[in-house]
């Protein structure tokens, strides 16, 4: 639909106070109230570019998961596209504005798409020791800490910007040495 690719794109560029009805409606010459009858409010055009979001996320993070077990993608691509997802393409500003907006129930979507993801990945082997939830778990709570806080935390505490994705590899994988002690760019 193209209110939701649009409502995408204003996330990007303007961050998750920018994906209000009258913006979306202007960017593709509709009316505030067609959206308004189609969404409900602002919080029903949230909601739904949540799903769309996490349906399409969560979609591609299954499939680099399938790779990565099969030996043919690199585990290190399943960070990168969860931290990404949380940052460049702001689902962690979009989440944390429905929280602090109290639009909660918003979430709903992305929790049962997330929770979709483990139960089909958790038939398969894994990628590391640990259980699928425990990685998913932790994968998805350093994404978000880091799309939100990363950049000056990385800078109080002395540390390189992609630490935290270094971090969450060596969570996925089971240990530091698992991967060496490179430096991703």
């Amino acid at each position: 639909m193209a209110a939701l690719d649009a409502a995408r794109a204003l996330l990007i560029e303007a961050g998750p106070q920018g994906v209000t009805l009258k913006a979306v409606a202007a960017r593709i010459g509709r009316t505030h109230a067609n959206l308004l009858h189609h969404f409900g409010s602002a919080a029903g055009l949230q909601k739904a570019l949540a799903e769309r979001m996490a349906a399409d996320i969560t979609a591609t993070i299954g499939e680099a998961v399938l790779a990565a077990r099969a030996g043919t993608r690199d585990p290190r691509a399943i960070v990168d596209l969860t931290f990404d997802a949380f940052d460049r393409e702001g689902a962690g500003a979009l989440a944390s504005w429905m929280i602090l907006s109290g639009n909660r129930d918003a979430l709903d979507p992305i929790l049962a798409a997330i929770h979709r993801l483990v139960d089909q990945l958790a038939q398969g082997i894994g990628i590391g020791a640990r259980p699928i939830a425990d990685q998913t778990l932790h994968l998805v709570l350093v994404a978000l800490g880091d799309a939100l806080l990363g950049d000056p935390m990385a800078a109080a505490l002395g540390l390189s910007r992609t630490r935290a994705r270094e971090m969450a590899l060596e969570g996925l994988l089971g240990s530091p040495a698992a991967h060496g002690a490179g430096g991703h760019s």
